[in-house]
């Protein structure tokens, strides 16, 4: 569990997604839940499959009381507690039919957050012991960005920029339409004073080009560990101007040996981007 999970806020836009979601599912109304009598109460009981770190309780609470204001959401764990196989995450009460109801939607965000949680736990974990962070990137679920960088969040890792407008990362075509990493920066500067400036470099011959041109990170695109350890020794020999990211060839088996060179930052797109959705199971019990 993150420290400071229950202390992360949740994304401004959790109503609109929350909305959005139902809008999909139940559109102008369950066709399958009115077969149920409408003075029916019940209780929901949503228990994990798996092992996971608990992620989307604000979803959940959010998505409930949209369906129905009066079903009572009490959960047993807290937003980031990592929890065992079969374990009870919380129980729902109130109107069979709203609870019918909300059940797919909750239950998607959940999975699917707390999964993003999972895999960004499993390779923070790794880096214990090491100055390096592992970084989310913008290969997220459409229309989940802000929720699953938040997940990442919970689950120990850190993010990168949120979308195209917070950072600049100039990247290898941008570098071939501008002319040359030194004209890029120099129009990121011009254009955008005071915001963060990355460039992308494939080999040390374009790091010392980042250094030149005064940019504040250099993303290390595919480097050798060998090659990752000479960046390092460079940075350092100038007082480490720049920080230094790593990324490609990065999985659960080469997170560490990859930290151990000495760079500030892992990026791993497969956080957000190949997500596994944790198992859950919710069963009702009709009053």
């Amino acid at each position: 569990m993150h420290p400071a999970a229950t202390a992360i806020l949740p994304p401004p836009d959790l109503a609109t997604e929350v909305g959005r979601a139902l809008a999909e599912d139940i559109g102008p109304g369950d066709l399958t839940a009115a077969l149920v009598p409408a003075d029916a109460t019940a209780t929901a009981r949503v228990i994990t499959r798996e092992q996971a770190i608990v992620c989307g309780r604000p979803w959940v609470d959010a998505v409930f009381r949209a369906v129905d204001p009066a079903i009572e959401v009490r959960w047993s764990v807290d937003e980031g507690a990592e929890v065992e196989p079969d374990q009870l995450l919380f129980e729902a009460r109130g109107p069979a039919r709203g609870l019918l109801s909300a059940e797919r939607t909750a239950l998607n965000f959940l999975q699917t957050l707390s999964g993003t949680a999972t895999a960004a736990h499993r390779y923070a974990r790794l880096l214990d012991g090491t100055p390096c962070r592992v970084l989310d990137t913008r290969k997220t679920v459409p229309g989940l960005r802000l929720a699953q960088k938040y997940a990442v969040r919970v689950g120990g890792g850190t993010n990168h920029r949120i979308g195209l407008f917070d950072a600049i990362l100039i990247k290898e075509n941008h570098i071939a339409a501008a002319g040359s990493i030194g004209r890029a920066v120099a129009a990121a500067r011009r254009l955008s004073p005071g915001i963060t400036v990355e460039v992308e470099v494939e080999n040390l011959g374009e790091l010392r080009e980042a250094f030149a041109a005064e940019a504040d990170s250099a993303l290390l695109d595919e480097f050798s560990l060998e090659d990752m350890r000479r960046a390092v020794g460079e940075n350092r020999a100038r007082a480490r101007p720049l920080q230094l990211e790593a990324s490609g060839g990065v999985d659960l088996t080469t997170l560490r040996a990859i930290a151990e060179t000495g760079v500030d930052f892992v990026s791993v797109g497969s956080l957000t981007k190949h997500v596994r959705a944790v198992d859950l199971s919710m069963r009702l019990t009709i009053a």
